[in-house]
């Protein structure tokens, strides 16, 4: 047993050694805080400001669209304004400028800044902060060019456009000087309205991108359905008033105790947060025995397998190896999930340090880190890990003992990848019905015990699935490794073709 310490050890050195090992070990932490900074990133430095032109031949359609992005502009700049009163290095910001009313706490509660309070009292000086920089709006209207021939129709406008909306041409930005391409246009008829066949043209080459042309049609259908309102003589602040009308509902659970029965989003964390563990720990599995694979087989490839043979017995370097790369595995566990909760604690704090401990971005870490600490979801995962490793490795272990090269091993990789890719494919449906009979069978089958009870483990699965299933996986782990070391002792120092399925069998029997 000695000598299996030392494989065991030597194995862990050495893939730890390896770049590969570094790469992954930082790269689920990277994935994770990427994965939370970049949509925000691209959503505010991405994608650059989409200027259009807006020309109506009607001549009063254009009002709600321009009212509307004028109403977003103003809450992006509010929401800008708001963080940044959250990060300045001081804590009246704005003293600088305006009135004694507002310094002496008048628009500060909590450390937030009530917007309404301090644009009361900045009035039209209520952007004007000493290091605060106007956000670049998503979408602004930019006008006609002025060399353009003036446009009686709107075709004779659209024929005139077409050299802009190529890109063959640019125009002034207002407040820019830059010139700009123009992203698209809104050509709305003379006669547009309620019952007519005329459209509003919409040209944009971009057509991925149809937040234009959907705010355009959303207000002009809200326009329309108010004039008609007015036309059948109903008030349309009266339906604008019911349509706001909700019907209050409450969910509860009733396993939840007396007094708690009210569902919230630790809740659907409950539900959900498995299925990300599950993707979790098929990585790990796969990772980590494809790590071994690739060992055995390069060893055996380059002959230093006949070295070590020549101090162990193929059952302590088999042993030795799957102690070795388990703990391999097990180090790069320990660092993914010690990284995202250190993460979630990490943005908790920092959200409720900058005065938004009620806000969504908040809430959700402080609850994970709660589910964490309330439920089994941890120590599953430590348990499955190993018990999956120590069934799928023995496989990829066997794979590499009977093989002399990986091109010969990707015949044997083909079928058991997708014994592999089954619980991926069901994992989405779990959730929804966890004690249901397709969860249940399948937790039943020994090499989807793993993934599928971990995503029923927050569910309250019945005692019996919990105890026979763990007996069951235990149980045919502990068979697979016995064959798959009768297969190893014999094929480690063979050369050749790869042995038939009818061989292996001979093989375990001792044949």
């Amino acid at each position: 047993m000695r000598y299996a310490w030392l494989v065991a050890w030597r194995e862990f050195i050495e893939n730890v050694k390896t770049k590969g090992f570094w790469l992954g070990l930082f790269l689920f932490p990277a994935i994770i805080v990427v994965s939370g900074t970049l949509p925000v990133l691209l959503a505010t430095k991405g994608v650059p400001t989409r200027h259009f032109i807006l020309a109506d031949f009607s001549g009063d359609r254009a009002v709600v669209i321009r009212k509307e992005l004028a109403r977003i502009r103003e809450v992006e700049l509010a929401e800008a304004l708001q963080v940044f009163a959250r990060h300045a290095p001081y804590s009246e910001p704005f003293s600088y400028h305006v009135r004694p009313s507002v310094t002496n706490g008048a628009a500060w509660h909590g450390g937030e800044l009530d917007l309404v309070a301090w644009r009361a009292a900045a009035g039209t000086n209520w952007l004007r902060v000493p290091g605060f920089t106007l956000p670049r709006p998503a979408l602004a209207e930019v006008v006609l060019p002025k060399e353009l021939p003036e446009a009686r129709t709107p075709a004779q406008l659209e024929q005139l456009l077409r050299p802009w909306l190529r890109g063959e041409r640019t125009l002034p930005a207002p407040d820019v000087g830059n010139p700009v391409r123009l992203f698209a246009a809104l050509v709305i008829p003379a006669d547009y309205g309620p019952g007519t066949t005329n459209a509003l043209h919409y040209w944009c080459e971009n057509q991925a991108d149809s937040e234009l042309r959907d705010l355009a049609q959303r207000l002009l259908n809200d326009d329309f359905r108010r004039a008609e309102y007015r036309r059948l003589g109903v008030d349309p602040t009266v339906i604008a008033r019911v349509e706001t009308l909700r019907a209050p509902i409450t969910v509860l659970n009733p396993r939840k105790a007396e007094g708690t029965e009210k569902v919230g989003l630790s809740d659907t964390l409950r539900q959900w947060a498995p299925s990300f563990f599950v993707y979790l720990l098929w990585i790990a599995i796969f990772a980590v025995s494809q790590m071994l694979l690739n060992s055995v087989i390069e060893e055996k490839s380059n002959r230093i397998i006949e070295v070590l043979l020549s101090s162990v017995t193929p059952g302590e370097l088999m042993m030795g190896k799957l102690a070795g790369v388990a703990g391999v595995g097990m180090v790069m566990m320990l660092a993914w999930v010690g990284s995202l909760v250190g993460m979630a604690l990490f943005q908790a704090g920092h959200m409720a340090g900058n005065g938004a401990p009620g806000s969504t971005a908040s809430t959700i870490p402080l609850e994970l880190v709660g589910l964490l600490r309330d439920t089994w979801l941890l120590p599953a995962f430590a348990f499955y890990f190993v018990a999956g490793f120590l069934l799928y490795a023995g496989v990829f272990l066997t794979i590499g003992s009977v093989c002399n090269t990986l091109k010969e091993a990707q015949n044997f990789m083909a079928p058991l990848m997708l014994v592999m890719m089954v619980p991926l494919f069901l994992m989405p449906f779990i959730p929804r019905d966890p004690n249901g009979p397709v969860a249940t069978v399948l937790s039943w089958v020994p090499p989807y015990t793993p993934f599928v009870m971990m995503n029923r483990i927050t569910a309250h699965p019945p005692l019996r699935d919990l105890v026979g299933t763990t007996v069951m996986l235990v149980g045919f782990t502990a068979l697979l490794l016995w064959g798959c070391g009768r297969i190893f002792r014999t094929a480690i120092l063979r050369t050749g073709q790869p042995p038939r399925l009818l061989e292996l069998l001979r093989w375990i029997r001792g044949d």
